[in-house]
């Protein structure tokens, strides 16, 4: 492949065949990255908590917050990472739908970001730009995969510490 003349690439290419097999493969990495933080968090919050409940120091507790709030970034971390790489895959499909993918797209793997531009007339539109990990961990924070799950443990900690310890 010459890059300095890139060649328009089609559905049937093989090479883009493997580009997206890449692809897939990285996003379903992040995923299961995700979820293993997960469980790894529940994991190592009981162990805490059953530790600290045998030693009868009930204050102890909020020691558990520590690996829950880590969890949780690392787990948001995660998730925008899969994010960025599902525009990253979403992008290069429309390319080729629209016979705009050329060489030149191909095993560029990097994660993007979507940014809507609203125009004059009210309509929206999707423009690609570069991933900023900053920006997709705090939008992955509030996503449905994260909050409700940590917020949840917390809540569950926190009602232990106060009822049960």
């Amino acid at each position: 492949m010459n890059v300095s003349n890139p060649q328009p690439v089609t559905a049937e290419s093989s090479a883009a065949h493997k580009y997206l097999d890449i692809l897939q493969g990285v996003i379903s990495r992040m995923a299961s990255n995700s979820a293993n933080c997960k469980s790894l968090c529940i994991t190592l919050v009981s162990a805490i908590a059953v530790v600290i409940t045998n030693k009868e120091r009930s204050s102890y507790v909020l020691i558990t917050l520590i690996p829950v709030l880590l969890f949780c970034f690392l787990d948001a971390y995660y998730l925008g990472l899969e994010q960025g790489f599902r525009v990253t895959y979403n992008d290069f499909v429309k390319k080729m739908q629209n016979s705009a993918a050329t060489t030149k797209d191909l095993f560029v793997i990097i994660p993007r970001g979507i940014t809507k531009k609203h125009q004059a007339d009210g309509s929206t539109t999707l423009e690609i730009k570069s991933f900023d990990p900053v920006e997709g961990t705090l939008k992955a924070l509030v996503s449905f995969a994260v909050y409700p799950f940590y917020l949840t443990l917390l809540g569950l900690l926190l009602l232990g510490r106060f009822l049960v310890f």
